[in-house]
């Protein structure tokens, strides 16, 4: 049995490379580390662990471990899961003397060589047989994350009615507070590549039952992929999660993330995939990498301003004249146009540059300014009192102009392409060599091992 105290982990540098299939090959490591977090749970660890050995066993194709992570327990748990570690092949134990599952998964998931990490919970309450799909997507390399959901229409979960209202009001509050897209934060039942994790685990703050969703929620909004899997789910009536005081920390959690979310203070650029295993990124003749997609982004984002510009103009203009009221919609509309495009067309995350971006964007402003406000004046010089609708319509032509002037220099000054400017400075900018709790990350290239079940279903042989 190994001691742990606290595990921190290395920050690997970069972005992540592009998704591929793990390769097959001879060596021995295993290809799935499943972790289980304990407290005290002397009785229902030894079935357990037999219960989902026998699964793997007779079921998965490949080498696998399962590492019972003791999370400080006081009871006879220790002894269970030694006696377990030497009687199965690949069980092993950690022992931490801190409570919290985020620990307990960080510290294992930071010292294991499989290139696929899961975890479960002890009273095995998901189905065994969504284990499969649930990793399958990762191997293959067409995910980076999978969760196991209970909130899916094709999912089948038997627990009382106060868990459920539970359940699914905090994943509206997710839902309404971060943005999130997937539906079950708080399964027992999720999985992540190793290499997502090296460079995802030392941004997650949280050691204890939020460190689910603050990593959902931070691997959504870097962009990686999350796959999600309906499970059959039977609840533990037995369970000793503390409710009201998880949901406390839950939404002091969401509080936490969504403000550091907003103020941009996490480094999610190192967790962004390359371009090129998206169809929508695939390159296109004679024009530059990534164009098209900046393009669309850039019109999105340039129709809203340009709505947004007419309608502050339309309000402005009920109390100014109109070269005032072009000058402040512009302005307003610009500041927000550049916040945009600095996120969503050209992917710059982070507080980094942005006050220079802002800077340069009201130089583009200023252009965008003269263009309109010169076609102001050339209308005003044509006729002493042009009707507001012609007015309108003057300023779309200019805004068209000045558009895609704003593009181009968007593109060529404001927020120029620094594909593999990212040293490994940058990947110290904010937690150093070592992530926030002291643990250094190995080579993440390991072989899989394909390997036979062991044991048959006897319904085979008919």
């Amino acid at each position: 049995m190994r001691r742990v105290g606290a595990m921190p982990t290395d920050s690997s540098s970069g972005t992540l490379p592009a998704r591929e299939h793990l390769p097959a090959d001879d060596a021995g490591t295993p290809v799935l580390d499943i972790v289980i977090p304990v407290y005290n749970e002397e009785k229902d660890l030894g079935p357990c662990v037999l219960r989902l050995h026998e699964h793997l066993t007779r079921t998965f194709p490949y080498a696998f471990s399962i590492t019972i992570a003791d999370n400080a327990s006081t009871d006879t748990t220790p002894r269970v899961a030694a006696r377990l570690a030497a009687e199965l092949p690949g069980v092993g134990t950690f022992r931490l003397e801190q409570k919290g599952r985020g620990r307990a998964l960080r510290t294992v998931w930071s010292a294991s060589r499989a290139p696929v990490l899961a975890y479960m919970d002890v009273d095995l309450s998901t189905d065994l047989n969504a284990l499969l799909p649930l990793v399958a997507p990762l191997i293959s390399g067409h995910s980076d994350l999978a969760i196991g959901s209970r909130l899916t229409r094709s999912s089948r979960v038997v627990r009382g009615a106060k868990r459920e209202f539970i359940s699914r009001t905090y994943n509206l509050i997710l839902r309404g507070s971060l943005q999130a897209r997937f539906s079950d934060a708080q399964c027992g039942f999720k999985a992540i590549r190793r290499d997502v994790a090296q460079v995802l685990l030392p941004l997650v703050e949280d050691t204890g039952w939020f460190f689910d969703t603050e990593m959902l929620v931070l691997a959504e909004r870097a962009g990686l992929r999350i796959h999600e899997v309906p499970v059959d789910w039977v609840d533990d009536p037995d369970s000793t999660v503390h409710i009201v005081r998880t949901a406390t920390d839950d939404l002091k959690g969401v509080w936490r993330v969504g403000k550091a979310l907003a103020t941009g203070s996490l480094p999610l650029d190192r967790l962004t995939r390359p371009f090129g295993d998206d169809p929508r990124d695939r390159e296109i003749q004679d024009v530059p990498r990534g164009l098209a997609r900046q393009l669309v982004g850039f019109c999105v984002v340039g129709g809203l301003s340009t709505l947004f510009y007419l309608l502050l103009y339309s309000a402005f203009r009920q109390f100014c004249g109109s070269q005032s009221a072009n000058a402040l919609a512009l302005l307003v509309s610009a500041v927000a146009n550049t916040a945009a495009n600095r996120r969503l067309t050209f992917g710059v995350r982070g507080r980094g540059g942005a006050v220079r971006h802002q800077a340069q964007g009201l130089v583009v402003f200023a252009i965008g300014l003269a263009l309109t406000s010169g076609s102001l004046a050339a209308l005003n010089a044509a006729s002493s009192s042009p009707a507001h609708s012609t007015e309108l319509a003057v300023l779309i032509a200019a805004n068209l102009a000045a558009t895609v002037l704003r593009f181009l220099l968007f593109r060529a000054w404001v927020f120029p392409d620094r594909q593999g400017s990212y040293d490994a400075h940058d990947a110290h900018d904010s937690y150093g060599a070592y992530g926030p709790y002291g643990a250094h990350w190995g080579d993440s290239a390991v072989p899989l091992q394909p390997v036979r079940p062991r044991h048959t279903d006897p319904r085979e042989a008919r």
